[in-house]
């Protein structure tokens, strides 16, 4: 019903991964893979609800209405089991914007905000932006390439000015679905130490079977005091460039604080076309996420079956949500310099270098698998060839 194989180029656009090839990476002649956006097209559903306002030949000031947020709320029902009530709801442009009032309403400068590295780099540029004081909880990296929660970590770095907890979720760059007792055992910490927890979700769609997304807001009461919920249609339907997102607040003491913050500087209802796709993408949907995941997983599994090949030099670690893949390579042997070098250089590709997403992502490598299926192939050989190439030597 719905096919993912091919594209239109994004070379002519203004595409960000495309446009900034030469100021970050030197060259156009890479394929770029680091941008957490999709090359695949927005769905037609959205599109064409969009076309269909445009037929009205007035796009002025709007309201985002009701119906949009209620179509939100009936898809994290149904998807999520986690119900959100309208009164709860904000809009927001975007989750770095969020997370950043966030921050500045429930922190003062100086305060503490714990972030748990290698994590998005907003998260912690968003905190020192604001003139806060970052509190690394390092992840805890297990012998299976995977990665849990340090509890003993953070519960040694709090303090009295420790106020806020941000939390990637599913996680970003590392493919993490968080279990539910993890959560909880973060949940009841800050709940006791009377933590606010700022839940960026905005993955929390694209997750694969067997796992399952948890949002924090969920677990119990206490988390669903203590927590802020960021949600949106960017990520799961390639929506991003509508610039439209939500965040649920469903304690009145924080949503008040928060509305307060918000009416500040004035975020508006966005635009109206943004209201239009974000309504028709939970609304019409369900089947075409499937049918994505089906084909992200299969992206997924042609660059673990190539890392297998080459498990000496690198390994693909364990991957249960996003379409991001992190990518170990530190058994190169190289500088984190010299490996984004050699990405570029070798196997003409413009990833992220890990390193990007704090000290703990030295060595790694992030790669967005999100591309059409001769995109896919494309990068499967430019890697091969390069590893070939480095295995002679």
């Amino acid at each position: 019903m719905f096919s993912f194989e091919r594209a239109l180029s994004r070379n002519e656009s203004n595409a960000e991964k495309y446009r900034l090839r030469e100021k970050l990476f030197g060259t156009e002649d890479i394929l770029p893979a680091w941008v957490a956006d999709m090359d695949i097209e927005t769905p037609s559903f959205v599109l064409e609800a969009v076309a269909k306002r445009l037929r009205h030949p007035i796009v002025g000031y709007e309201e985002m209405p009701d119906s949009a947020f209620l179509a939100q709320i009936a898809w994290m029902k149904e998807h999520h089991n986690v119900e959100f009530l309208r009164e709860e709801l904000f809009y927001s442009p975007s989750v770095v914007a969020t997370m950043s009032m966030a921050i500045e309403v429930f922190t003062q400068e100086g305060d503490g905000v714990i972030v748990q590295t290698p994590v998005y780099t907003p998260f912690f540029k968003s905190v020192q932006k604001l003139g806060r004081r970052v509190v690394k909880n390092p992840l805890c990296l297990r012998e299976d390439g995977s990665y849990t929660f340090d509890i003993e970590d953070f519960k040694a770095k709090i303090t009295k000015d420790t106020k806020l907890l941000l939390l990637c979720s599913p996680h970003n760059p590392l493919g993490r679905v968080w279990r539910r007792e993890e959560l909880e055992a973060i949940a009841e910490l800050c709940y006791e130490k009377g933590i606010v927890v700022f839940a960026d979700e905005i993955h929390c769609d694209l997750v694969y079977k067997p796992y399952k997304h948890i949002p924090f807001a969920s677990l119990n009461p206490h988390a669903r005091d203590i927590s802020l919920t960021a949600i949106g249609v960017g990520k799961t339907f390639n929506m991003a460039g509508f610039a439209i997102s939500s965040v649920a607040i469903p304690n009145k003491e924080l949503r008040e604080r928060f509305a307060l913050a918000y009416e500040r500087v004035h975020f508006a209802e966005g635009a109206v076309l943004s209201h239009v796709a974000f309504e028709a993408a939970y609304r019409e949907g369900g089947l075409w996420l499937e049918a994505l995941k089906e084909y992200l997983w299969h992206n997924y599994e042609l660059l673990l079956d190539l890392s297998r090949n080459y498990s000496h030099l690198i390994k693909v670690t364990p991957l249960e949500g996003t379409y991001l893949a992190w990518i170990d390579c530190r058994g190169m042997g190289m500088s984190d310099r010299a490996l984004r070098e050699w990405f570029v250089k070798e196997a003409k590709l413009g990833l992220n270098a890990g390193i990007a997403f704090g000290r703990e992502g030295s060595g790694f490598m992030r790669l967005n698998f999100a591309v059409p299926s001769d995109t896919m192939l494309d990068i499967i050989e430019r890697l091969q060839r390069a590893l070939q190439s480095y295995d002679k030597d």
